[in-house]
């Protein structure tokens, strides 16, 4: 379950939390007591950034404003760097679902499975790599980018498609940052860094003992 209380569905809910439910889950159904939605997560995701309808209403209008086709970034670079965000920052729901985006974009399979290890990959073009290398930069290195990643992008893209790059690509790692500290969806995973092997060192002891006797 998700580190904060899911918001149910009922009468009190400010209007932007009824719409995204109505739009998710289907009108009138509450996504507590019937969870799950199209792309088989469970759908916390959006009944935990209820708790806040701002924050929500802030999500949903980043979503409208990458998503509209006013945007001037190619859909399919856009898409490359939202995937290789989830990757980098250890996302599975933002990984997961932007897969699904990419096929919806146009991108081929083999360029999707190839995200991860893109780097000794030879299907993507000069911008593609480009892309890529940028979002390493911005998820991986905070922002550091060499010179020549970003002379490749502007060699192909004007300064208003390198910001609406920079910005749906910054704004979905802060995605994939939130949907692990609170573990939502895919993302609700048990902590992997613990202690392994047996507390009792007494077999290290007698080895440390022989070694220096």
């Amino acid at each position: 379950m998700p580190r904060l209380d899911p918001v149910a569905r009922d009468g009190s809910n400010p209007p932007v939390v009824s719409f995204v439910y109505d739009l998710i889950f289907g009108e009138g159904r509450d996504p507590v007591a019937e969870p799950g939605t199209h792309t088989e997560t469970s759908g916390d995701w959006w009944t935990t950034f209820a708790n806040s309808p701002a924050v929500l209403q802030h999500c949903v209008d980043g979503f409208a404003l990458y998503q509209s086709p006013e945007r001037r970034i190619d859909p399919q670079l856009r898409e490359l760097g939202q995937t290789r965000v989830g990757w980098a920052r250890g996302s599975q729901f933002v990984f997961s679902q932007h897969c699904k985006s990419c096929r919806d974009v146009g991108i081929p399979e083999e360029k999707i499975a190839a995200i991860p290890h893109w780097g000794v990959a030879d299907c993507f073009d000069e911008l593609e790599r480009a892309v890529l290398a940028y979002t390493d930069a911005l998820v991986l290195d905070g922002g550091r980018v060499a010179d020549g990643v970003f002379a490749v992008l502007r060699a192909h893209l004007d300064d208003e498609q390198v910001l609406e790059l920079t910005y749906i690509t910054a704004l979905y790692d802060m995605h994939a940052v939130m949907s692990r500290a609170l573990r939502t969806e895919q993302d609700d995973v048990a902590e992997r860094m613990a202690e392994t092997g047996p507390r009792d060192t007494s077999a290290l002891d007698a080895l440390r003992e022989r070694r220096d006797g």
